[in-house]
This record gives C-alpha cells, sequence and structure tokens, in this order.
C-alpha cells in the first residue's frame, strides 16, 4: 500500500462534497477555516450544489469533481467537507485507474467509507478515516481531533492509536491479530454486499462504526456480515464509537451486549470503544495501513 506523500503548509488542499450538500455559507467559511489553517484551497463544484436536499450534485457531478481533484498536479490533498448519503451514485463514474497512478491524502468518514474502501482496494493507497471540514473543524475542532489527525497524515514508520483521556479500548476477544485495516460505517459497508464494490477482508483487520442507529437495526447489519462470511474472514475486528445508537424497547441492552451475542462464537481478537466515528473527539485511522492489535496489552497500533 502507497502512503501519500505529507502535507505541507502552503500545499493545496481540494474540498469536495462526495455525499449531502451545505449551504453556501457554510462552503466560504470552510474554505477560509482551511486557507487560515496555512493552505491554499481549490473547492469541488459541489460544494456549491445542492440537489433534491439530500445530494450535493448528480452521481456524475461529484465523480467529476472527486476524478479532478485526483488529476490535478497541484493539489495534494483532499479532504471531505462532510457526510451524508449519496457517495454510492459517483462509484461507477469514477476513473480508478487514473486514481491509482495519483495517490493523495483522502480524508474523510461515515458515507464516505464507499470511497475508502475502493481507493484502499482498488487503488492501493492509504486513506484517513478522519474529521471532515465542515462536520468537524469549522465549529469545533478540539484539540485532540486535531492532534490524532495530524499525527495520522504525518506518521512516519508507525502510529499507535490512542483515545481521549478517561477513554480507554476495552477487550470482547482475546487475542493478537495483523492485518491491513478496513472498513468504516457499518451500514455503508453492508449496503456494498453484493456489488462489485463490496468489502474484502479476508486476511484484514475489520474496522465498524455507525451512528443514529438502532440497536435492532445494528444487529441485522451485523448478521449480514456474518452471513456473508465478513466477519469470518477477517483476522480480527475493531468497533469505534456507536454515537446515539439506542435501544428504547430495552434499555438494559445496549449495543455492546448485541455485538457480544453475534460475536459468541467468534475466536479472534475483538476490541471495542475506540473513539473513532461520529464521536467528539475523535480519534484518525489510516485505512489500508497495516494493523497490529493485541488485546493483552490493550494496544492498536499501525506500520506503513
Amino acid at each position: 500500500m502507497i502512503f501519500p506523500d505529507k502535507l505541507k503548509k502552503g500545499d493545496t488542499v481540494g474540498i469536495i462534497a462526495p455525499s449531502s450538500p451545505v449551504t453556501k455559507d457554510e462552503a466560504d467559511a470552510c474554505k477560509k477555516l482551511v486557507e487560515d489553517m496555512g493552505y491554499k484551497v481549490k473547492m469541488g463544484k459541489c460544494t456549491y450544489r445542492s440537489i433534491h436536499g439530500y445530494s450535493a450534485g448528480t452521481g456524475k457531478e461529484k465523480a467529476e469533481d472527486i476524478n479532478e481533484m485526483f488529476m490535478d498536479k497541484e493539489v495534494k490533498a483532499i479532504w471531505c467537507i462532510r457526510g451524508g448519503d449519496t457517495s454510492s451514485h459517483t462509484m461507477d463514474k469514477l476513473d480508478f485507474e487514473m486514481i491509482k497512478r495519483n495517490p493523495k491524502i483522502f480524508v474523510g468518514y461515515s458515507d464516505v467509507t464507499n470511497l475508502h474502501i475502493n481507493f484502499n482496494q482498488k487503488c492501493d493507497f492509504i486513506t484517513f478515516h478522519g474529521p471532515m471540514v465542515k462536520s468537524n473543524m469549522l465549529n469545533d475542532f478540539d484539540s485532540f481531533t486535531r492532534e490524532s489527525f495530524e499525527k495520522a497524515l504525518n506518521m512516519d514508520s508507525e502510529l499507535s492509536l490512542y483515545n481521549p483521556e478517561g477513554e480507554s479500548f476495552q477487550v470482547m476477544v482475546e487475542g493478537r491479530a495483523e492485518g491491513t485495516i478496513v472498513g468504516g460505517n457499518l451500514a455503508l459497508i453492508t449496503s456494498m454486499i453484493g456489488t462489485p464494490y463490496e468489502i474484502e477482508t479476508k486476511g484484514k483487520i475489520l474496522f465498524i462504526e455507525d451512528v443514529g442507529e438502532t440497536v435492532a437495526r445494528l444487529d441485522r447489519m451485523m448478521y449480514q456480515l456474518k452471513y456473508s462470511q465478513k466477519l469470518q474472514e477477517a483476522e480480527g475486528i475493531i468497533f469505534g464509537d456507536f454515537t446515539d445508537c439506542t435501544n428504547t424497547r430495552d434499555e438494559s441492552y445496549t449495543v455492546v451486549d448485541m455485538l457480544k451475542d453475534v460475536l459468541a462464537d467468534y475466536n479472534k481478537p475483538v476490541m471495542y470503544n475506540i473513539k473513532s466515528g461520529h464521536c467528539y473527539p475523535m480519534s484518525t485511522i489510516p485505512l489500508g495501513a497495516k494493523c497490529i492489535m493485541d488485546t493483552r496489552s490493550s494496544k492498536i497500533k499501525f506500520i506503513r
């Protein structure tokens, strides 16, 4: 896997909207914010587009933005403005061969999961499950999130994952495993199973997070992963944050309880309570990097 060139002050950052829209004022504020961070900025056209109330342009328009940012030699990094919906509309319109020849820092999460998985699998470069400009940087780019983000983008030979103070990694199944880390949002991972863009988990560490789902819906999605062999083929599983995922029918039965039941017969290492996902603050994960997880030391690290 290729680790993209590091980002330096004065470099150009491309901001794209591969999913849902933002307002013009928000797009302008995001541009100024990244400029104030010391970078030049190019805005994708769809950062100023909105259709149907939930998409920042057509699939063709958004794919053109993504392709153009990867082709542009001046652009050194591509940051997503937000997640939401409809990144899937771009998948059959992306020039993966061209993108593979132009690896760059690519950052986002949530609906951006589709892009992470396929840039990792089809283009062979590391991407970053990390903060988005409007969602995380514009109003409250806290020191933990910023520090984790910068350490991941500038990692040398290896990087240790860590939680905010007061939060510790938890162990569900003991063990040690190594493999390329892949994954992201559970709803997006399951939605692509059976398509040319589905996740490959064989021999890999699977990272999963989600937001705003009921425990019952998460249960269904986990069984889809189980029955499609995505869980068993993985070398280990890391669960990120499940923000605002509740069970109003029985509050005593939590997300963690459900995950333990789904994985009752699983014999590979599983860790949870990793603060990466829709939580604040959040850790950045270099997807596509080699990952070593060890429940005995309760450590997770990534190697370039």
